[in-house]
């Protein structure tokens, strides 16, 4: 534990803690309707919810990586937990939510924080932006005050739904979720340190009991009275048919769980000028979503709306997130009571709201306006996110991606013919080479680029294509290949091969030292000949025309090297 610590509370001072205590008070604040919202939202019982900001609030900030990042339930699992519990049920979904914990701590364990950068921009903006839109489309029946809806694991078919009871609109709903909108909207603007969807509710609320009393659906008469009282620790029921059944939705909580929380510590780090450690947050999530569980709560990850408040009221350490857990859990023993009178349209604003800031609006319209590659891969996957699922949206737009970047890196493989400029120092120039300059004995080629599996089969057909006429010396300049595969290295080989059986002899020059130690793993180094191998060009060309048939240079017009000349007058006796 000291370990775990050790570094984040350094210069913690009783001014640090008054710090902590404001800023956890008022994360707090905020945390409260929006866990009711996204339990609800995510389609279980609100105080799941609140047991979910307790427990992962506080485990999340012990336990992780960074010193400011505030735990709990997220939009972002909104739509992949609600599939989980149409499908398999709370109870599953419990499960589930131990396993992504699991997941996450041997990811930390294997430190696999960094490979998260990998993730494109695109694909997480496009499936953010999706949620989002999932998220706002979700909540207009609570607004309209819509009845008898069934919920739908894709939301097109929720939107059908919605679309078929528009005739069940209640005024009194409206009206209710209109004044919180207002509240949420206003509240920034005249009362900057308040946070605008607790007014929101609370007003709200207010005006619903005293004019609408009975006309409203509120969370008490849809979910029941939430009990002012903490969950009894209780061990889902664990076999390994269920844990089969259930690996791919907790591998999708796992990843998005992890993607989720470094964005957010990244957030915090730029907010804070301060370095997160990313398997330490790794493990401090899995941590917390593995006891979250185990007293009713659902799957939690970093938010980045809570962790800016933090940093933005003062927080000074973890503290000030163990403080916030600590806050939901007395609001819940002493005004559970009050929260069963909380109108759901009085939350769907708050929702709502919450999905037009995560939805990567000018971001989104960045990518589209590059009108690349990108771009494609930026909307598949936010339509799939919408349309499907997203599992299948992240899968097919990192496959996408992954295309897109191979055309590219293949796209930036240039293989050209050069001869030395005797205009310019002897530089090798592609420009240089042409029909009545070009050496029949000698091929030089500049390659630059990396030498793998999308670019390798390029790279051998240029060359061999190139030297149809069959010199006898290949020089390849390899200088600027920054690296190789496997896939590279066998057709090089394989060029190796094919010009060695002709009788021609290859040499190699300028290779980085890095590759070159590939290909001496590889066996190539010895297949090419360790003596063919040169730092500079120069020396290369130098030992090609010592070993050049002199008699083909007599009456050379070509002269394509300095020596040319002299060698097309001499006559060999």
């Amino acid at each position: 534990m000291d370990k775990i610590l050790r570094g984040r509370f350094e210069g913690y001072s009783l001014n640090s803690f008054k710090r902590d205590v404001v800023s956890g008070t008022i994360v707090g604040i905020v945390a409260i309707p929006l866990a009711m919202s996204f339990a609800i939202a995510s389609g279980v019982k609100p105080e799941y919810g609140i047991y979910t900001a307790i427990f992962a609030g506080i485990l999340i900030s012990l336990f992780g990586g960074s010193k400011y990042q505030i735990g709990g339930p997220t939009g972002a699992f909104v739509p992949i937990l609600l599939g989980v519990v149409l499908a398999y049920g709370y109870e599953d979904l419990l499960l589930a939510g131990l396993m992504a914990g699991a997941m996450l701590i041997l990811m930390g364990v294997f430190r696999l924080g960094l490979l998260i950068q990998y993730i494109p921009r695109p694909v997480t903006i496009g499936f953010t932006a999706g949620i989002a839109v999932i998220i706002f489309s979700g909540q207009i029946a609570n607004f309209l005050g819509l009845q008898g809806l069934k919920q739908h694991e894709r939301s097109i078919d929720n939107m059908r739904e919605i679309a078929s009871h528009l005739h069940t609109i209640n005024i009194y709903s409206i009206t209710v979720a209109a004044i919180c909108l207002a509240a949420i909207l206003i509240t920034p603007k005249v009362l900057p340190k308040v946070p605008g969807p607790l007014v929101g509710i609370i007003v709200s609320s207010v005006v619903a009991a005293l004019f609408f009393n009975g006309q409203v659906a509120t969370i008490g008469t849809t979910y029941g009275e939430i009990p002012n009282r903490l969950p009894q620790f209780r061990i889902p029921e664990i076999t390994v048919d269920r844990m089969i059944s259930l690996l791919g939705p907790a591998f999708v909580i796992a990843m998005l769980g992890a993607i989720e929380s470094l964005l957010s510590a990244v957030v915090a780090d730029g907010m804070t000028n301060s370095k997160h450690n990313s398997n330490r947050e790794l493990i401090g999530q899995g941590i917390a979503n593995m006891v979250t569980p185990l007293f009713g709560g659902i799957p939690a990850t970093g938010a980045i709306a809570r962790t800016a408040t933090n940093i933005k009221f003062g927080a000074a350490s973890p503290l000030s997130g163990v403080i916030h857990g600590v806050f939901v859990l007395i609001t819940l023993l002493i005004f559970a009571p009050l929260a069963s009178h909380i109108p759901l349209a009085s939350l769907a604003p708050v929702l709502m709201v919450v999905a037009w800031n995560m939805s990567e609006r000018k971001h989104f319209k960045h990518v589209l306006k590059l009108k690349s590659g990108d771009s494609l891969v930026l909307i598949i996957t936010f339509l799939l996110t919408v349309l499907t699922s997203l599992t299948i949206a992240v899968i097919v737009g990192l496959m996408l991606a992954v295309l897109l970047f191979v055309k590219r890196m293949s796209d930036m493989l240039i293989v050209s013919k050069v001869l030395p400029d005797h205009k310019n120092n002897g530089k090798v120039q592609p420009h240089i080479v042409n029909e009545t300059r070009d050496c029949p004995q000698i091929s030089i080629y500049t390659i630059e680029g990396p030498l793998f599996f999308g670019a390798a089969q390029t790279f051998e057909e240029r060359i061999l294509k190139s030297i149809h006429y069959q010199p006898k010396i290949l020089i390849l300049r390899m200088g600027k290949v920054p690296f190789i595969d496997a896939t590279g290295e066998a057709y090089l080989r394989n060029i190796v091969k094919n010009f060695k059986a002709q009788g021609g002899r290859l040499l190699v020059t300028g290779v980085q030292p890095g590759l070159k130690i590939l290909l001496d793993k590889s066996g190539l180094t010895k297949e090419i000949g360790e003596e063919h191998f040169f730092e500079h060009t120069g020396e290369a060309i130098n030992y090609a025309l010592g070993s050049v048939n002199r008699n083909h240079c007599i009456g050379c017009k070509h002269f394509a090297f300095r020596e040319c000349e002299e060698l097309s007058a001499t006559k060999i006796s």
